[in-house]
């Protein structure tokens, strides 16, 4: 049976549907019988729908942005 440690490193792909028929198989047995990986996966679940609902940002390019204030934060008065 797989461990919980090994349902929470493949959850991502099993919540993406990435994995093998008996992987997937593995994955469900396990969830049917842990309540708390049940609960990790339902967290998860949720997790990914409300970063799914989130605005795009407003800036293309973060990075850039990022490194004009610490560059502009280095610069005296």
């Amino acid at each position: 049976m797989l461990s919980c440690k090994a349902l929470v490193a493949s959850s991502s792909d099993y919540l993406d549907g990435q994995l093998r028929f008996t992987e997937g198989l593995s994955v469900r047995a396990h969830l049917a019988m842990c309540g708390n990986c049940r609960r990790f996966v339902r967290q998860l679940r949720l997790t990914l729908r409300v970063l799914q609902q989130m605005p795009e940002p407003l800036v293309s390019d973060l990075d850039a942005v990022a490194a004009q204030l610490a560059d502009a934060a280095k610069k005296p008065d």
